[in-house]
């Protein structure tokens, strides 16, 4: 009867759960649900192949050191940041029976600093198997999240192993940032490819390295492991460092079908995701992983790891494990529970490392054993060792005042330096600019010539709507003007401008009708703008997010949209114009669309990136500080017209130079009002 009422409880759940989900469902605008419609149906075209092209180990290792680069690269870590000295420093050790724990920090990058806990057996037993431990979002403030996850850290030490716990960036002694783009807003790390997932890696590639150096490990026999942010941070550590010989992530990967086409995104900080400007299916991930032994682990009730995500993954690896004839090596446990651990897990991970790091098969009788005998409150297991004895840094006072954790995202990925170009190379140099920011900003929007089609434009009482991509549509409505004859100007509208007089009929924005004169105008609201505006909630900018797992931005598909617009009404010219970041939305759609002829930016924002001053900065384009910066990027109009009202004059001399150097100086100018 217990169990019989224990299924009903589980039963009224989910029964819950799901009516939730309807009534979520049902209150969406219709927006909400076109732009939900649109995210799943192009994370299903990313999700139905996997790698279809490899029919033999042969075929994926010869692409093997291209993927891992580009891998790395979607982690802001290619080219690979530079080994500098770790400096690490044991700062104290506890002495246990049958273990002793060293508390160590080192620094993967000058400032960058990682706090760890290294678990070694007692007494000393030769060089030792070895796991790196990636914790997961337990937060345990100054202490440091390491701090929870000391029972694994010392059942490893007490069976022969040493075990190096690391704190992640955000919930470690000294705290950095991981919600950027979920809560803080950040989305210049969008345009500057950072994602706190690289930090995670790199600190992860560094923590090996330090292993390495320690002469009571083997480095040929590591292993690593953590869960939930801790298990998306050993897929990113073995995907990208073959020093890991076997792997058991824990509830830390789920695919683009579950994060994207079913809100998943929301349950997840950004340190779970790389941008994927390579558009793949994510389990091309751990499929760098391949053939080494895997263990993927899960529960059954997982919300933010589902079953259904679960199985998709683990099918993809063992079909490509058995490519290499080792598909007993791809292996997966599921326990039956929410997102957390229990025994049987614990046996599992145990058991494998036992096996393919120990040659051990033998059955893991006391995988509890890191805990103490009683229970916290919250009925977990209780731990062994008070936190506060585990701190590296005791004291506020001994905190390292070089530290830069908390602003390692405005340094850890480099930006581009771009060297100006000279007269007789500037073509050259122009082309080779915008083919780089094509690949690696626009890839996913890019992709195609366009073919307009008049069935994909549909007339409504306010306007018209636009079908620029499947299942997206933008508004806009023409303004004749006094005179029609001029050549036509597109005004591109940001999300939030205005587009109704005081008498409720549509009419031009008070800035652009100086720009245009008495031109006619085709007023444009690209996607999520305007009366096609979704929902936009912060956190977790469910939308904004998801586009970045897909390879492109929101502002990407405007640039999209713009140019898409252009393109449907073959035979003009056009003269493109916007204000504030839509401005320089235009003039990335005229660098590829050769119909806009010359481009009026007000009040610009000079950089993709915040400024000293506080000003607006630029709209977030996957990656594109990698390749160039606003400045840059306007010069690259040359010869083009192109007009800067209300724009600092001095953050823009690199835009001058470059039409100087095109030859075109007078077609550039710069005007503090119209």
């Amino acid at each position: 009867m217990k169990a019989w009422g224990a299924w009903l409880c589980v039963a009224w759940l989910f029964m819950m759960a799901y009516d939730s989900a309807e009534a979520q469902q049902a209150s969406l605008s219709a927006e909400d649900k076109a732009i939900r419609s649109y995210l799943a149906a192009r994370a299903a075209e990313l999700e139905r192949e996997f790698l279809p092209w490899v029919k033999s180990a042969s075929d994926f290792e010869k692409a093997r050191p291209e993927l891992r680069q580009k891998y790395l690269y979607m982690l802001g870590l290619w080219p690979l940041p530079e080994r500098t000295p770790l400096n690490a420093k044991v700062t104290g050790r506890l002495e246990q029976p049958g273990f002793t724990v060293e508390k160590l920090h080192f620094q993967s990058r000058p400032g960058l600093y990682v706090t760890a806990n290294l678990y070694l057996p007692k007494p000393p037993q030769g060089r030792c198997p070895a796991i790196l431990y990636q914790c997961g979002h337990s937060n345990e403030k100054r202490d440091g999240n390491k701090t929870a996850y000391q029972d694994h850290g010392i059942w490893f030490a007490t069976h022969g192993y040493a075990a190096l716990v690391t704190d992640s960036l955000q919930l470690g002694e000294i705290a950095g940032v991981h919600h950027g783009t979920y809560r803080e807003g950040r989305w210049w790390w969008h345009s500057a490819g950072y994602t706190p997932a690289g930090v995670e890696c790199w600190n992860a590639i560094r923590a090996l390295d330090y292993l390495a150096t320690r002469p009571e490990i083997d480095p040929e026999r590591i292993g690593a492991t953590g869960i939930s942010g801790g298990g998306s941070a050993t897929f990113w550590i073995a995907a990208a460092d073959e020093r890991v010989k076997a792997a058991a992530p824990v509830s830390g990967m789920a695919d683009l079908g579950f994060y994207v086409g079913e809100d998943g995104v929301n349950g997840h900080c950004d340190c779970m995701f790389l941008y994927n400007q390579e558009r793949w299916n994510w389990t091309a991930i751990p499929a760098l992983i391949c053939p080494r032994p895997f263990l993927f682990v899960n529960s059954d009730a997982d919300t933010i790891f589902p079953m259904s995500a679960n199985e998709r993954v683990i099918n993809r690896l063992q079909r490509l494990y058995a490519r290499f004839e080792a598909g007993d090596k791809a292996q997966s446990v599921v326990s039956v529970g929410g997102h957390g651990y229990r025994t049987d897990l614990r046996r599992a991970i145990f058991e494998f490392f036992n096996r393919y790091l120990k040659q051990d098969a033998r059955p893991v009788t006391d995988p509890d054993a890191g805990h103490a005998p009683g229970t916290q409150a919250n009925g977990k297991p209780e731990h062994l060792i008070e936190h506060r004895l585990l701190r590296v840094f005791p004291e506020d006072a001994d905190l390292p005042a070089d530290r830069i954790n908390a602003r390692i995202d405005e340094t850890f990925v480099a930006q581009a330096k771009v060297e100006l170009p000279t007269p007789e190379n500037f073509i050259r140099w122009r082309k080779d600019l915008l083919a780089e920011c094509k690949r690696v900003t626009f890839g996913a929007c890019l992709v195609k010539e366009i073919t307009p089609q008049d069935e994909l434009v549909r007339e409504t009482p306010d306007g018209y709507r636009f079908t620029t991509e499947l299942g997206l549509e933008v508004w806009f409505i023409w303004l004749p003007g006094k005179n029609p004859a001029l050549p036509p100007w597109l005004v591109v509208l940001n999300a939030s401008e205005a587009i109704a007089g005081a008498d409720g009929k549509v009419a031009l924005p008070e800035w652009a009708r100086p720009v245009v004169g008495d031109g006619p105008v085709m007023l444009l609201a690209p996607r999520g703008s305007g009366t096609l505006a979704w929902t936009k909630k912060n956190p977790p900018n469910t939308v904004e997010r998801s586009m970045a797992l897909l390879g492109a931005t929101v502002d990407s598909g405007r640039v999209w949209d713009t140019i898409s617009v252009a393109s449907l009404h073959r035979g003009r010219r056009w003269r493109v114009a916007g204000q504030g970041q839509a401005g320089i939305l235009a003039a990335y759609a005229a660098l590829f669309e050769p119909t806009i002829e010359e481009v009026v930016a007000v009040n610009p924002p000079a950089s993709h990136r915040p400024t000293a001053d506080g000003a607006e900065y630029g709209p977030a384009l996957l990656n594109v500080l990698r390749v160039f910066d606003i400045p840059e990027a306007l010069g690259c109009l040359a010869p083009r017209p192109l007009t800067l009202i209300g724009a600092k004059k001095e953050a823009f001399q690199r835009t001058a130079e470059i039409y100087k150097l095109a030859g075109a100086a007078e077609k550039l100018q710069q005007k503090d009002k119209p």
